[in-house]
């Protein structure tokens, strides 16, 4: 019998294997998805999530959803805050891994996109997507919040002196206002009508924070990209996360009060994490602060846990915070504490049941946050053995870099319709496979972590 040669793609196996050591529920979504248009991964990622079964996870949800309730009636009307949350219910998903940045950065640009297209082809009002602000304002030569990438240059969007920009953080720095001069001389008529006269608009505008200033901004950018409103970003940063932290410290019942405050509980959670840290896959562990990150003098502070207080090292003068319920919570509302990323996942993803969808890195530090979680619950306890039932499904998503175009953000929009740039990448990316569009996961392929897993597995066989 002669073989039938089945000219579909496929995906790469020895890659998909790789990724399926940490992350199998990403290697699914892949394989689903392969052939189909990138529109169509997309909606697979904004899929419906099983609601919160177990008390910890039920508690979990209400509070994320009071928090998210505070942020949306910033931007909503009281019936379209209604709907959002309705339709978050259904499909609880936050897009994370976004640093703090205009959306002229091209990696936030696409990773938004791609948001956007999974909002849009699910028929929703709204999606979430997390931009971290504890970056500093300059991160390495001329790249961070406090600059604009402009394509073929970087204007330094609010004008403020490099030896501040490396030295202060995105969620403090302030207040600012917008670089009107040097926003001038780089734009032409082109740029006016896709994005530097929106830009302009608030030239005379004071914002709070950088963070303030670049979330206004982005969310100006969005609305005059799609004026027709198909699907809303709503933008949230760790200053929400803070705030459901916050609101879960608020009685020494809940689990997050136990596993940070008694000794014991704690004491287990950190051997997780030891464990974690020092597995095969403890690379991709951001473990850079305990638990929480300081912030003083417009600068997140890194701070260790000394004493049953935090503190940080080797600074006599620097902060000092009881690492005691009422004292967390109260530092956390007043802006003096923020949660590690542990703890922000924690609070955002893993306990109220969202999916969580990030980069290459996230995905394999989210899988490992989960069976931290796992490994610190109480088994004695039915309510956390109920939890303990639901995280066996992973809710982690790879969703960022999967668009990944090599063209500047301003070269990209100079052939869009104005007013419909979101929209008419929707058609393209109809036409877009997941496998045409990931260069048959390059991406992954060069990737520095994920590399050396694939290396050191083939050693151990």
């Amino acid at each position: 019998m002669t073989a039938v040669f089945d000219p579909t793609p496929t995906p790469p196996v020895e890659i998909l294997a790789v990724l399926s050591l940490l992350c199998p529920e990403v290697v699914r979504d892949i394989e689903q998805n392969w052939n189909a248009p990138v529109s169509d991964y997309a909606r697979h990622l904004w899929r419906p999530v099983a609601r919160p079964a177990s008390g910890p996870a039920i508690a979990a949800r209400s509070i994320l959803r009071e928090v998210l309730r505070q942020r949306l009636g910033v931007i909503m009307q009281p019936e379209e805050i209604g709907k959002a949350l309705e339709e978050f219910e259904h499909r609880p998903v936050i897009q994370s891994g976004l640093h703090c940045l205009l959306l002229m950065d091209r990696i936030t640009f696409d990773a938004l996109l791609l948001a956007w297209l999974g909002a849009v082809e699910n028929g929703l009002s709204a999606f979430f997507s997390f931009m971290g602000t504890t970056m500093t304002m300059e991160t390495i030569g001329r790249e961070g919040p406090g600059w604009l990438d402009v394509g073929d240059d970087k204007v330094n969007l609010f004008g403020m002196g490099r030896h501040k920009l490396c030295r202060k953080s995105a969620c403090v720095a302030g207040p600012v206002t917008l670089n009107k001069r040097a926003l001038e001389a780089v734009g032409d008529e082109t740029d006016a009508s896709r994005w530097l006269g929106t830009l302009l608009a608030s030239q005379d505008k004071v914002f709070g924070t950088a963070a303030d200033a670049l979330t206004a901004l982005n969310e100006d950018l969005v609305a005059d990209w799609d004026r027709s409103g198909m699907a809303l970003p709503v933008f949230i940063d760790d200053r929400l996360a803070a705030a459901a932290v916050a609101r879960h410290l608020e009685h020494d019942g809940s689990l997050l009060s136990g596993l940070l405050i008694e000794p014991a509980r704690r004491q287990r959670l950190e051997c997780a994490l030891q464990a974690a840290a020092s597995s095969p896959f403890g690379r991709f562990l951001p473990n850079a602060t305990a638990y929480f990150w300081g912030i003083r003098e417009e600068r997140v502070r890194k701070l260790v846990l000394e004493n049953g207080h935090l503190i940080e090292p080797d600074r006599p003068n620097g902060l000092s915070i009881p690492f005691e319920r009422p004292h967390l919570r109260q530092a956390l509302l007043d802006g003096v504490l923020l949660p590690n990323l542990f703890l922000m996942f924690l609070v955002l993803a893993i306990l109220p049941r969202v999916r969580v969808v990030g980069g290459l890195r996230q995905i394999g530090y989210v899988a490992l946050f989960h069976s931290i979680l796992l490994a610190a619950l109480d088994e004695n306890s039915p309510e956390e053995r109920d939890l303990a039932a639901e995280l066996q499904v992973r809710e982690n998503a790879w969703g960022l870099r999967v668009i990944d175009e090599k063209i500047s953000v301003r070269e990209q929009l100079a052939g869009l319709p104005e007013g419909a740039l979101f929209p008419d990448l929707l058609r393209q990316y109809r036409l877009r496979t997941l496998a045409e569009t990931t260069d048959d996961l390059k991406l992954v392929r060069e990737n520095a972590r994920w590399r050396k897993i694939g290396q050191a597995e083939i050693k151990a066989s």
